[in-house]
């Protein structure tokens, strides 16, 4: 098992220093014309950035110093960001990179044409692709391999020498006037890639900043009573309060929570990266949810990370109501709540026996559970609808294709058997503070009754 994490391990670390390699290759290898101070100031700029997100991925898990994780959350994180798109960015540069040599390589034999210069007269091509040589290859060669050969010299009646009209006419290479059409789209390219993936990133993080918006979805529930048809839940997952979304960020989703006026709001864990210590005073806002039948709680992953039993606790004293392998009756129908799978490594992991073993199979039962893995064991249990967040839906695209890998739902609603599950796409970020192709959210779930 060991020798298999190392091989991983390996594997990985291979794959991120050759596209490090070449996202530095194409944007500044390829877009100047040697050795020099752009080149040594992109290699430090690339491991300068990566130096820095792992820095605050140690911090982070590592209990430093707050103040040091969030002097190195935000460059750390946003590099990690950018580094994804600019690879993207400049991998999809690679599908029009032919297609542009070759309109160059056109435009520039017609301007030759129209100009009555014949090919090849002035400029060197490429005998494979018809671009000019880059100033690299183009050293050690002769001055005069690029211009016309001089005519015989003549003599004035004064005696001075003159130059034939063939000499005096000929063009100036094309190499000393400007850059070659080879490096010219390794530029248009770069600049390209790096405009996108800096406004991908931009766009993503102000999408994360400014609040998540809110989703409305209607579940049907066969055991539902007719009394509780309409009832609202307000779905509230991966907050993620930390060293970048803080107290400000907490306000926002309470505030946000509250304006749908819910029946009842489940936070279904992923509420922090950090202890009760340093996140308590960001997570203080919390104490302002409002519903009718109150608000609960149930652990993610996270959790186990921060000190959950202290975060337990404090969300208690926030007026929230953990179920910790528990359950409650509500009018119309269950309520219950299991820990998350990451605590089985401190001895609180989920028990679904404890919380759903001895309740009426006739009544309708909703289960907030962090992971939609624990889907199995829900239907196994007989639940009606299960509540998860933690997938984040990819937050960053295609990493919902990774997310899809491992778990059975990335987001929205499926069935499974008798029961549905929901996965809600998180209202903060964890990491970068950036989603992209997977917006933030707070899910409304309006229980519908059949019997209505």
């Amino acid at each position: 098992m060991v020798v298999v994490f190392v091989l991983g391990a390996l594997l990985a670390l291979t794959a991120v220093v050759a596209a490090n390699w070449y996202v530095w290759r194409r944007l500044f290898r390829d877009t100047t014309a040697g050795p020099g101070r752009p080149r040594r100031a992109g290699a430090l700029l690339i491991a300068g950035g990566w130096a820095l997100a792992v820095a605050a991925l140690v911090a982070e898990r590592a209990g430093a110093p707050f103040w040091l994780q969030r002097t190195l959350a935000w460059p750390g994180f946003l590099w990690l960001a950018l580094s994804i798109y600019l690879l993207l960015a400049l991998l999809a540069g690679e599908a029009v990179r032919p297609a542009l040599r070759r309109l160059t390589a056109r435009r520039s034999g017609a301007v030759r044409t129209g100009n009555g210069i014949s090919p090849g007269e002035g400029d060197a091509i490429s005998p494979d692709e018809g671009d000019a040589p880059s100033v690299e290859e183009s050293v050690g060669e002769p001055a005069t391999a690029h211009v016309a050969s001089p005519a015989p010299l003549t003599t004035t009646t004064t005696g001075a020498p003159a130059v034939s009209a063939a000499l005096t006419s000929a063009p100036a290479p094309a190499s000393v006037l400007s850059p070659t059409r080879r490096l010219f789209i390794s530029r248009v390219l770069a600049a390209a890639a790096a405009t996108a993936a800096v406004g991908t990133v931009g766009y993503g993080t102000y999408g994360v900043l400014r609040g998540p918006g809110v989703k409305r979805v209607t579940v049907p529930l066969g055991k539902l009573p007719r009394a509780a048809d309409g009832f609202r839940i307000a779905v509230v997952s991966d907050i993620h309060l930390g060293p970048i979304l803080g107290r400000g960020f907490a306000q926002k989703v309470v505030d946000t929570v509250n304006a749908t006026q819910p029946d009842l709001i489940a936070v279904v864990g992923d509420l922090v990266d950090g202890s009760v210590k340093d996140l308590g005073p960001a997570a203080a806002p919390l104490a302002q949810l409002r519903a009718r039948h109150g608000a609960y709680f149930v652990t993610g992953n996270h959790e186990y990370f921060s000190g959950a039993r202290q975060w337990v606790e404090e969300v208690r004293r926030l007026g929230l109501h953990p179920l910790e392998n528990a359950r409650t009756e509500l009018p119309g129908f269950d309520l219950a709540g299991v820990n998350d799978v990451q605590g089985e490594s401190q001895g609180q992991g989920p028990d679904f026996d404890r919380a759903l073993g001895d309740r009426d199979p006739l009544r309708a039962c909703v289960l907030l559970a962090h992971q939609p893995v624990q889907i199995h064991e829900a239907v196994r249990h007989g639940v009606d609808l299960q509540l998860s967040g933690h997938t984040h839906g990819g937050q960053l695209w295609p990493g919902s294709l990774l997310a899809a890998a491992a778990n059975p739902t990335v987001a929205g609603l499926e069935r499974y058997g008798d029961t549905q599950l929901y996965v809600s796409r998180g209202a903060g970020a964890w990491g970068p503070p950036t989603r992209v192709g997977a917006p933030s959210d707070i899910t409304v779930i309006q229980l519908a009754s059949r019997q209505a």
